[in-house]
């Protein structure tokens, strides 16, 4: 027994090295999938990367939390991608499936905080909306009479005569978006909870009731591309869009933020945790890609350097709200040395 577990240990070790082997010969270049929140900062990163350093600039692809995860735990190799982001912590079912592919050391980085926000054209009026408000103009069924019930408001002033008489049209992301998970994390769950048709709930049905959104048109897909929504809201004052903040703030000529309890998202209230939807946003190396894609470590130092995440490095300019000073310098130390990830 002893001898054929050796002997399976010895065949696994062959088949990583041939897998590694492929790396270095078929891909010089990094390849990073994930978040499109994160797909911004990790662009102006490649290309920092690319022009200072004699490595080529890193393949960026925006695929979605989710989607990026999938791929990243799909297997060691030239096909598999080294780097993904995340608008949201990796899961222990997505470790699971990275370790079921051989992917045993992963190391995890927060690069900062990130707001989530409700977002529509400058042409419209300022809208103020709790995040009870937002639940019940969401939720596939919400209190009515006494139970819940298929959604019936139509109009933000039917929940609440503050709201704009206005459609409910909201633009968000798709179930494999990192800021899909966090909306309704910081927003869905926590929207529902002071509503006691809701609260007599257990379980799965409580989690439904809470997390499940309309599917009756007043909430839409939109897809991964932020930037898509963003046209699609300078084309309808009256519509409202789900993204992170970063997109709000390249966009600032034509769009405006919610407030959310009188909060407004800026900069300042995310970093603070004012702002009741905030987020960390992050990236996950794949330790076995170390050392053998090259530039994949000094790319990892460029990210975690001052000069890009710190409080005045070039991403507080595209949106980014860098950690405290202590975390970052944490959260570096562990980068660099590629420090295993312990849920």
């Amino acid at each position: 027994m002893r001898r054929a577990t050796m002997s399976a240990i010895g065949l696994a070790g062959v088949a990583t090295a041939v897998a590694f082997g492929g790396v270095a010969e078929a891909r010089d270049q990094i390849r990073i999938v994930g978040s499109s929140t994160v797909y911004p900062f990790s662009t102006a990163v490649a290309e920092q990367f690319g022009n200072k350093t004699s490595f080529p600039t890193p393949v960026v692809e925006s695929t979605g939390s989710g989607g990026g995860l999938k791929l990243f735990c799909a297997g060691v190799g030239e096909e598999h991608p080294d780097i993904t982001n995340a608008s949201r912590r990796i899961k222990q079912s997505e470790i699971d499936t990275c370790a079921a592919n051989g992917i045993t050391e992963i190391t995890e980085v927060k690069v900062g905080f990130d707001g989530i926000v409700v977002a529509n054209s400058k042409d419209a009026p300022h809208m103020d909306v709790s995040l009870e408000q937002l639940w019940l103009a969401l939720a596939k069924e919400v209190p009515v009479d006494g139970a819940l019930k298929a959604n019936p408001y139509q109009s933000w002033n039917q929940i609440d005569s503050s709201l704009p008489e206005e459609k409910i049209e909201v633009l968000g992301p798709p179930p494999t978006s990192g800021t899909r998970d966090a909306f309704v994390e910081l927003v869905m769950d926590k929207g529902c909870e002071g509503f006691a048709e809701v609260k007599m709930l257990e379980g799965d049905a409580h989690a439904i009731a809470c997390q499940t959104m309309r599917e009756d048109g007043a909430f839409i897909e939109a897809g991964e591309n932020d930037n898509l929504i963003v046209q699609k809201l300078q084309a309808n004052p009256a519509a409202f869009g789900i993204f992170g903040f970063s997109f709000l703030d390249q966009n600032m000529d034509v769009l405006q933020g919610s407030s959310v309890g009188s909060v407004d998202p800026t900069f300042d209230n995310i970093a603070d945790g004012e702002y009741p939807i905030s987020r960390s946003l992050y990236f996950y190396v794949k330790n076995a890609h170390v050392g053998v894609v090259p530039g994949l470590k000094e790319y990892v130092e460029e990210f975690t350097s001052d000069v890009a995440s710190g409080e005045d490095g070039y991403l507080a300019d595209k949106g980014l709200i860098p950690l405290p000073d202590a975390d970052r310098a944490m959260e570096r130390d562990q980068a660099v040395n590629f420090t295993p990830l312990t849920m």
